[in-house]
């Protein structure tokens, strides 16, 4: 038992991996408090941060239906944040009474807390990231209900996440959304706590998870690409299919296809409530028709893409699937100006490289630091030593197994470029010092050696290497022996770069020449801007319209930015920042005058781009 002093009578209430949660008693004014402390004796700057975060906002917002903060106070070498204590359980707990899950009378009040909960929190632009039941406590007697645990909850209206170890994710894992695992070529926006709020839902009606498995891999697949058994066939004749269908519509994979508001979300279980206390069923009716949302939320598909994606995802399929004996190696090429979309095509791989377990591993050549060889491939396998730390004890023991295999007694050539790599296969002795040639001959064998225990029918690696436009010739010559003489198998290697700076006497157009005589496999993807139909498309969904309705704007904005998807979609953004584009809420839709739209100047250049937009930052 902890003493902290000021306070009196402990009452331990939560006891987790990171946290302990404690009833006590503020012997300034007697009151009842709660006390949530660091449990780490040396608390790493970013826990620190969380729990700073976690009491500004709670202490900023003051809403009815998220949890107060009285205040934040240090305690040894951690901290401890002072929440209001309003005799609340969490719904954890109170499932825990009900083994079948919760019954549909106490569902419905209880999931209109919740959802209103939520839109108090979505009112300030704050999306919680960590929606789930531990997360939601309500007093049971008074049946007030509030939301706790903001500590990675974002005041940002987007934010990336991208592709890293699923021991590595923010938020609980069985409960994350699909774009919040970092592996569905997409943004986070505030849709991510409807896909959490409705496993939550699930689990409420069920008393069991959708997804369950001990696997964090299986678990993410799970979340980005299988569906959850239908409510209808688990409760089978206990529960309406409207019910059902609201709670599968808040779990859709893609954020489009969910609740667009927690305003139309209300409205549906609002209903559901009336009819549930009038005649003790629900009938169908439709769902969402009061769900317009009035946010500004560009659709993360990528559009005009569909043949490219597919190509890519056949280049992994075919590396990936490819038996022992023929198991080969692929370089796909994709081109395009800069804004064109080649890394948002190449992450589309994603998802069937989660499916096959593989890894994916990225690094990016600069221009200017041509002058340091390899950078963008330590960038890269440095980023792949960082994913293989996190994982299990069990798991690690074999890597370093086949790792120090691979590389005999020259791993010391790796840990030079990756010094990480030592945290995994402990010190190594040294090597001879060789000149010119002979060195870098043996830093190519060895580094071949390092990526091929990388590259298993179990583990299939894609390497994506950007702006080759920019590359180093020491790289240059690592690529082509690796894909020329060293036949590795189970690689597929992405070279993006901007085929308007690379001409026919460009090393890299060199290299690939000579790789096409060797037979590689080589494959090209050129991306060109959008096509009107394809714009025509991004509006109509953006905002809400017919198609025939956004077509003269979408030949206004292909005028303006030429197609290209970057320059479309700031412009697009720019109309709504200048109030070029607004929702008229009497009339429940997007309205924009374009006779001022057509006035408007606006850059084809990048850099003048953000600069205007640095411009406009605060001081």
């Amino acid at each position: 038992m902890i003493f902290f002093s000021g306070y009196e009578k402990f009452t331990s209430i939560y006891n987790g991996e990171n946290s302990q949660v404690y009833r006590a008693i503020r012997q300034s004014d007697r009151l009842s408090v709660i006390l949530k402390i660091l449990k780490v004796d040396y608390p790493t700057p970013e826990q620190l941060r969380r729990y700073k975060q976690e009491y500004n906002l709670a202490h900023q917002l003051n809403l009815p239906r998220v949890i107060k903060a009285y205040g934040l106070e240090k305690w040894q070498k951690t901290l401890i944040i002072v929440f209001e204590d309003f005799g609340a359980i969490s719904l954890n707990h109170l499932l825990t009474q009900y083994a079948q899950g919760i019954p549909i009378d106490l569902f419905l009040p209880l999931s209109l807390e919740i959802t209103e909960a939520l839109a108090q929190l979505h009112s300030q632009n704050i999306i919680h990231k960590d929606i789930n039941p531990s997360n939601i406590i309500i007093n049971p007697e008074t049946m007030e209900l509030k939301l706790i645990d903001l500590g990675i909850s974002t005041q940002l209206s987007r934010e990336n996440h991208f592709l890293q170890s699923p021991h590595n994710l923010e938020g609980t894992l069985s409960y994350i959304s699909p774009e919040q695992t970092g592996r569905m070529n997409r943004v986070l926006d505030y849709r991510s706590d409807f896909y959490s709020l409705g496993v939550t839902f699930y689990e409420l009606l069920t008393g069991f998870l959708p997804f369950s498995t001990n696997d964090p891999l299986e678990l993410v697949h799970c979340h980005i690409a299988k569906e959850a058994i239908s409510l209808l066939e688990v409760k089978k004749g206990e529960i309406s299919p409207t019910l059902a269908n609201i709670v599968s519509k808040l779990m859709a994979k893609n954020p489009e296809e969910r609740y667009q508001s927690a305003w139309g979300l209300r409205t549906d279980l609002e209903e559901c409530l009336q009819q549930w206390q009038k005649t003790g069923k629900i009938i169908e009716f439709n769902l969402g028709e009061k769900d317009i949302c009035d946010r500004f939320q560009i659709p993360q598909k990528l559009y005009g893409r569909e043949k490219e994606i597919s190509r890519l995802i056949n280049a992994f399929e075919r590396v990936a699937n490819s038996s022992q004996s023929l198991a080969t190696s692929q370089l796909m090429l994709v081109s395009g100006y800069s804004g064109i979309g080649k890394s948002a095509l190449v992450r589309s791989l994603y998802q069937p490289i989660t499916e096959k377990r593989g890894y994916f591993i990225w690094g990016k050549f600069d221009q200017f630091q041509k002058n340091i060889p390899y950078s963008a491939l330590v960038n890269a396998f440095s980023d792949l030593v960082k994913q293989l730390l996190t994982e299990s004890q069990t798991m690690l023991e074999q890597w370093r197994e086949k790792i120090l295999t691979a590389l005999g007694n020259n791993a010391r050539v790796v840990i030079d470029v990756i010094p990480d790599l030592e945290l995994i296969i402990g010190t190594q002795p040294p090597i001879p010092k060789l000149d010119g040639s002979e060195a870098q001959n043996r830093f190519n064998l060895v580094f071949q050696n390092f990526i091929q225990a990388f590259c298993t029918s179990e583990h299939p690696l894609v390497i994506f290497l950007d702006d080759l436009q920019w590359i180093d010739l020491a790289t240059l010559n690592l690529l082509e022996s690796l894909l020329g003489k060293s036949k590795i198998k189970y690689l597929l290697l992405i070279i993006a770069y901007r085929d308007n700076e690379v001409d026919d006497a460009h090393p890299l157009t060199l290299t690939l020449k000579k790789l096409q005589r060797q037979s590689v496999n080589v494959e090209k993807i050129t991306l060109n801007p959008l096509s009107l139909e394809q714009v025509i498309e991004l509006i109509a969904n953006t905002l809400d319209k017919d198609r025939n309705q956004v077509k003269d704007l979408a030949k206004l904005i292909i005028r303006k930015t030429q197609g290209n998807p970057f320059f479309t979609e700031q412009f697009i953004t720019n109309l709504y920042k200048e109030n070029l584009l607004t929702f008229n809420h009497h009339q429940r839709e997007w309205q924009w005058d374009i006779e001022q739209i057509e006035r408007m100047e606006f850059t084809d250049n990048v850099v003048e781009l953000m600069v205007e937009k640095l411009k406009k930052l605060p001081t």
